[in-house]
């Protein structure tokens, strides 16, 4: 076999040099980072583009939000009584919800929103003094409206036609949706400032909507109530979210057969009813506000031959102890067996039995 010394080796002993091992050292190191770089380079852009500002001198906060879930606000729980109200007093515990929306407007003009988790995240803020506003952002009957300002920002719930039990289309009633569950926070004031650490900003949501229990009790004819809905008269039409003051227009709020529960066996209709309380709530001439606050309740029900029947009862006194959420009770409700047996008067239901209703915006000033 014939063997070929290479020119440069042919020269040294053990058939190389420092200088070519050196020299294909630096020709490895330069193939290396030609095939390693754009794996490098796409890990610092997804690190620039996606989080560089959590990890750099930046305003931002660690929101951690809880929730205080609760349904009313008048002491109902330390008096319930579960026979009497048909239903368990946690059973009208409102949930935690999906998501958090996070508002902060600079104190030189403008705002900005951001959607988290529902227990919070970490935030990028402005720098400087801000305000910043807290809700839940998963509600569905819910209209939120001149959110630019912390100062106008309110919720409200959209208006409804609905049209009488019986099918006739020249009966009907404006009101508004019950609205969802809303919890809120508002920090009037806040500095930001630009660290690497993010600042630790805890934020306890209140509820900003309650639940009305209302009990319609039957002394007879209860057992020709097939299925019923109803209105709530007099509730506030939305409530502003910095405070956590209701407006001071008034709704109905209807409910519909979702709402109510047929209890046979202590001859009573249940109905739980979301509201924002009472208009114009808190403020410091409540007690004397409420006595010129006018509320009723109304119980339509459809019977089992098909007729309708409607009981309205004024509940001014009972609402005006309970601004909000609380059990409101309606009694003496009677039926005949003129009015609900098989001879029963009345238009017959058509298919869906109820009518149809239309939901139709409502901003408020």
């Amino acid at each position: 076999m014939k063997t070929i010394h290479h020119k440069y080796t042919e020269s040294l002993p053990g058939g190389s040099s420092p200088q070519i091992r050196a020299h294909l050292m630096d020709i490895t190191c330069v193939a290396l980072l030609f095939i390693f770089m754009p794996v490098l380079s796409q890990s610092c852009r997804k690190e620039l583009c996606y989080n560089h500002w959590e990890h750099s001198m930046s305003v931002k906060a660690e929101v951690d939000a809880s929730y205080v879930q609760e349904w009313e606000q008048s002491g109902w729980k330390e008096k319930w009584d579960e026979e009497a109200f048909g239903v368990q007093y946690s059973g009208l515990l409102p949930d935690i919800p999906s998501g958090l929306k996070v508002v902060s407007y600079r104190a030189s003009g403008g705002y900005e929103e951001r959607n988290v988790a529902a227990g919070g995240a970490v935030v990028p803020l402005a720098e400087g003094y801000q305000s910043i506003l807290f809700y839940n952002n998963d509600t569905e009957y819910i209209v939120f409206d001149n959110t630019e300002s912390s100062a106008t920002a309110v919720a409200t719930t959209r208006t409804r036609t609905r049209f009488a039990l019986n099918g006739q289309t020249k009966t009907e009633t404006r009101g508004v949706n019950s609205p969802d569950m809303l919890y809120g926070h508002y920090i009037d004031e806040w500095y930001g400032e630009r660290k690497i650490e993010p600042d630790y900003m805890p934020v306890e949501m209140k509820p900003l909507v309650f639940t009305y229990l209302l009990l319609f009790k039957f002394d007879s004819g209860f057992q020709y109530v097939k299925k019923a809905r109803g209105e709530l008269d007099g509730m506030a039409a939305g409530v502003y979210l910095n405070s956590g003051t209701t407006v001071d227009e008034s709704a109905i709020v209807l409910f519909e057969e979702e709402s109510c529960m047929l209890d046979p066996d202590a001859g009573m209709v249940i109905a739980a009813v979301r509201s924002f309380g009472i208009p114009g709530y808190p403020n410091g001439s409540y007690a004397t506000k409420a006595e010129d606050m006018e509320f009723g309740m109304v119980l339509e029900v459809e019977m089992t031959n098909g007729a309708t029947k409607k009981f309205e009862t004024d509940i001014s006194q009972q609402m005006g102890k309970y601004p909000h959420g609380g059990v409101i009770i309606a009694s003496g409700l009677t039926i005949t067996d003129e009015e609900g047996g098989a001879a029963g008067g009345g238009f017959q239901v058509d298919v869906d039995g109820w009518g149809e209703y239309e939901d139709i915006p409502l901003p408020l000033g």
